[in-house]
């Protein structure tokens, strides 16, 4: 059987509107010739002792955990999960969650700032004709999945709320996913409604769930459009930073 591999996660580049102004990855970029004098020092080889005068390209990176297409630990939301027990951090997420059949959610049609419920989970499960299983990943397709880069990014898409995000933890899926900048909506519209209701709780309630049930997501995600409703599997291994809130991906979903 043809497998097919689609990429749903972003590059990690500069200059573009990814994060907001001061949490931006930072990239510089060293070339061929600019390796000369590590290869002298380390091997005591002159450029022309080399091929084509040259030695090695590399990267120097200064970055957040959360830059690009990241999977979140249960450590990030709060100190705490399961009702007490001390959160995981990424390098104890069990690899088992991450390597699991997904299902997507088409919440593209939900207005910007709109705080997804478990009905709307209900109802958009009811129309894929898929029943949640235990460990399946759940992937959200918002507005602000084609919007990556673009000044307009941070501020698009619907976001999680707490007996949305819930809905799903109960019936055992401990991975899912967005293509915005947040698991909640964006933080323009929440602090707005904390404004107006002087209710605190709005404050990432999607994240703060799992302060109840342990849970992981994944954020930045793209190309979701691109995939099924379900019938494809999500690989989403996270890179192992010690004690890290999270860990940066190369998500992919894997369609028979």
């Amino acid at each position: 059987m043809t497998k097919r591999f689609v990429d749903i996660s972003v590059p990690l580049q500069v200059g573009i509107k990814s994060d907001p102004p001061g949490l931006e990855p930072h990239i510089q970029y060293f070339g061929h010739k600019d390796g000369l004098h590590e290869v002298e020092a380390m091997m005591g080889l002159k450029p022309d002792q080399l091929p084509d005068g040259e030695a090695w390209a590399f990267e120097k990176v200064q970055m957040s955990t959360h830059n690009g297409t990241h999977l979140d630990a249960p450590w990030h939301y709060h100190s705490t999960m399961d009702g007490g027990r001390p959160s995981a951090t990424i390098d104890q997420i069990p690899l088992d969650w991450c390597f699991r059949p997904g299902v997507k959610l088409d919440f593209r049609g939900k207005p910007d700032g709109y705080v997804c419920t478990a009905t709307d989970v209900e109802t958009e499960l009811a129309r894929v004709g898929h029943e949640l299983r235990p460990l399946d990943i759940v992937l959200v397709n918002t507005a602000a999945g084609t919007r990556y880069g673009h000044d307009d990014y941070i501020g698009r898409g619907c976001g999680m709320g707490r007996e949305a995000t819930l809905y799903l933890l109960e019936r055992g899926v401990r991975v899912a996913g967005t293509d915005a900048w947040s698991w909640d909506a964006p933080f323009a519209f929440t602090r707005q409604r904390i404004a107006e209701t002087g209710n605190s709780a709005l404050f990432w309630e999607g994240h703060k769930a799992g302060r109840e049930i342990g849970y992981c997501h994944l954020e930045k995600l793209h190309n979701l459009e691109a995939l099924p409703d379900h019938g494809f599997t999500v690989c989403c291994f996270p890179v192992k930073v010690e004690r890290a809130s999270a860990g940066w991906t190369r998500a992919v979903a894997i369609v028979e």
